[in-house]
């Protein structure tokens, strides 16, 4: 059984949680830095933008507020679209253990999402590649065979994957309680309907999403925060963030 770091729920900017995967990624693959897994939300509405989208965005999204603050714009290192993180939950997974592709290492990640979310009482399936996916600056539009859509097809989780050669960064959002107004606002159209049950809450989700995760990669987690040398570290990375 591996033992992979699990790091606790976190709060706090989109830069700070972009500058944290890609940096958990350059660990993992430089520095025998363990497998991860970790769970974090972000302290204010953020778009992320997929690396290939680059500064292509919609021009009112630069003067977009919320609850008084302006939108945060940060640069994902993985690809995808543009994603509005408010009322959602985002997991990111650092391995090199997966054997397969892109699209198979995709696969077997994602089972611990369909697992845990089936437990939690939500059925989950695998989208379909649609065409106009990349004509779409929304990532919550259209779903594509990364994604995870429910029953009706809504799209549930949208996730997008960094490989370097065997080492694999795959994080994704899972809307929970968007705000209609600022998603519509942000979009020009509403969120995919959620059926989420108004007991859940993020820690209910995250402990039972970290239960399945272990069976699912067979190993073993031990919780272990970032130190605030880890920070420094990462922090460093900042400027290579958008």
């Amino acid at each position: 059984m591996k033992t992979w770091r699990l790091i606790p729920l976190m709060n706090t900017s989109g830069k700070i949680q972009m500058a944290i995967d890609e940096w958990l990624l350059t660990q993992h693959q430089k520095n025998n830095h363990p497998p991860t897994l970790r769970f974090y939300t972000w302290n204010q509405a953020t778009i992320s933008l997929g690396v290939s989208q680059k500064r292509h965005f919609p021009n009112h999204w630069q003067n977009l507020t919320y609850q008084g603050k302006p939108l945060e714009i940060v640069k994902r290192p993985s690809g995808g679209r543009g994603v509005l993180h408010q009322g959602d939950l985002t997991y990111a997974v650092i391995t090199s253990h997966l054997e397969g592709n892109l699209d198979q290492v995709y696969r077997q990640i994602c089972q611990f999402l369909i697992l845990g979310w089936r437990k939690l009482g939500i059925e989950l399936y695998f989208g379909q590649p649609e065409r106009q996916y990349l004509q779409s600056a929304n990532c919550f539009k259209l779903a594509t065979n990364a994604d995870l859509v429910d029953f009706y097809e809504n799209k549930f989780i949208g996730s997008a994957q960094l490989k370097k050669g065997k080492f694999t960064l795959q994080h994704g959002s899972m809307l929970l309680n968007p705000d209609l107004d600022l998603f519509e606002r942000v979009f020009h159209s509403l969120p995919p309907k959620q059926i989420i049950p108004e007991s859940l809450s993020i820690n209910d989700i995250v402990e039972t999403l970290i239960e399945v995760a272990a069976e699912c990669f067979d190993c073993q987690f031990v919780i272990q925060p970032l130190s605030d040398d880890e920070l420094a570290q990462i922090k460093i990375s900042f400027d290579n963030v958008l």
